[in-house]
This record gives structure tokens, sequence and C-alpha cells, in this order.
């Protein structure tokens, strides 16, 4: 694993920690290189966590560092045009997960969803006569454009309800409360549910 460096005009890619150190050291004379700075670097380059980490030099300046395959500063920016131009699916594999669960939830693919709500239902305890929140499961088949709309849907109709309390919580749809399955555009009479 390579490191890409950038301190304003001044970038490089580097083949590991130590060659990263002496451009740290040589190139941005305005931070110092602390027995702490470089455990945590080191940490970071050793480590799995694959998003670019930037380190403060001063007040509202900083120097990033970026993980790569790249071995130049050419290949470098020539792999993150090609992201760019890959399409919606190398757009995709660039977003970080949470970006990927929202887009997935937009995507527009009409027809039948199967959707699956954990929500927190206000109900009476009769013990105490004290209102609780209770995990509550809903699920239903319904009719949508996408799978945000049949999150949508499901919330709407439990607001609705006459049955729920009306302080009861629905979860967010890009958590793990809110499941659904595309059942297929076939009439919901064909479907096998």
């Amino acid at each position: 694993m390579n490191l890409y460096i950038r301190y304003f005009d001044d970038e490089v890619v580097v083949g590991g920690a130590d060659e990263a150190l002496d451009f740290i050291r040589e190139h941005i004379q305005d931070f110092s290189v602390t027995p702490e700075f470089e455990k945590d670097f080191r940490e970071y380059v050793e480590g799995t966590m694959p998003f670019p980490k930037r380190y403060k030099v001063r007040a509202r300046v900083y120097f990033i560092v970026i993980k790569t395959l790249a071995a130049t500063i050419e290949e470098f920016k020539a792999n993150g045009k090609n992201t760019e131009a890959a399409g919606e699916e190398g757009k995709r594999a660039a977003l970080r997960p949470k970006d990927q669960i929202q887009m997935r939830l937009n995507d527009e693919l009409p027809g039948w969803y199967e959707g699956s709500i954990l929500f927190k239902r206000v109900v009476i305890n009769q013990e105490t006569g004290k209102y609780d929140y209770r995990d509550t499961s809903f699920v239903a088949v319904v009719k949508a454009y996408s799978a945000m709309d049949c999150y949508n849907r499901i919330v709407d109709y439990l607001r609705s309800n006459e049955n729920i309390d009306p302080r009861s919580q629905f979860p967010s749809p890009k958590g793990k409360n809110y499941q659904y399955t595309y059942l297929g555009l076939k009439p919901y009479s064909e479907l096998n549910v």
C-alpha cells in the first residue's frame, strides 16, 4: 500500500510510513513530527481504515494522507479521473456505506416490495398505568416506486392508524430496523407471499 500526501502544492506518492515521515519532516516546515504523531501515523498506515486522514499543521491548515495502490502521482490522478468517469457503479464503489444505502433506497424500481419495520410503539402498561415504548415489528407488502417510497408508505399508514399512538417512534430507513425485499412487477395476486 502506497501513500499519497498533499500539503498545498507539495504532493508525493511514497512507498511506506518511513518515506512519508521523511517527506513530512522535509516539506512541512510548520509541523513537528512528535513521537505521538509518529505512533498515530503508523497506526493509520498499518490499519484497515480506507478513508483519507488529515493532520492539522496550524489553524485551518492541514495536510492530507490517502492510501492508494498507485505508484506515481500521475497514476494516482489518473485513477481519480477514472473513478469519476466510471459511471454510476464506479461512483457507488467510491461512496461510504451509508451513502450507498441511501442511493439504493432512492433507486427507482417500480413494483411490489415487502417492507419490514421495527418501531418503538407507545403502549399503556396495564400494571402501572403509565406509557411505555415497546419494540413492535410490522411487515407489509406494498406497491411502490422505490425502497424509500415503500418505507414512506408504511410509516404513513402506521401514523394514520388510530390504534397507533402518535408518540410512537419510527426508525431511519437507512438503519437496520427497516428491511425490504423487491418482489417484482407481477400483480399482487400472483406473488408467492
